[in-house]
C-alpha cells in the first residue's frame, strides 16, 4: 500500500511583510472581519494573525468601538 502524507500549508500572516494591509481603527470593514457575531476578538490561532499584529488589532478594535465605530456587543 501506498501510504500518503498531507502536510499542512503553514498560514502566514495579512498583516506581516511587504505590501500588507494597515490596520487602522477607523477601518470598519477590516476589523469586521476579526470580530464574531456576538461581538467578541476572534482569537489568532484561528485568523493566523502574529502575535504583534493580533495586539495591534485588538487595540484597534477597542479605539473604535469607544468612539461608537463598532459595537460592544451584537444584537
Amino acid at each position: 500500500m501506498n501510504k500518503q502524507t498531507f502536510f499542512k500549508k503553514k498560514k502566514s500572516c495579512p498583516f506581516s511583510g511587504e505590501d500588507s494591509i494597515k490596520i487602522d481603527y477607523k477601518d470598519v470593514k477590516l476589523l469586521s472581519r476579526y470580530i464574531s457575531e456576538k461581538g467578541k476578538i476572534i482569537p489568532s490561532r484561528i485568523t493566523s494573525v502574529s502575535s504583534k499584529k493580533q495586539r495591534e488589532l485588538a487595540r484597534a478594535i477597542k479605539r473604535a468601538r469607544q468612539i461608537a465605530l463598532l459595537p460592544f456587543v451584537a444584537n
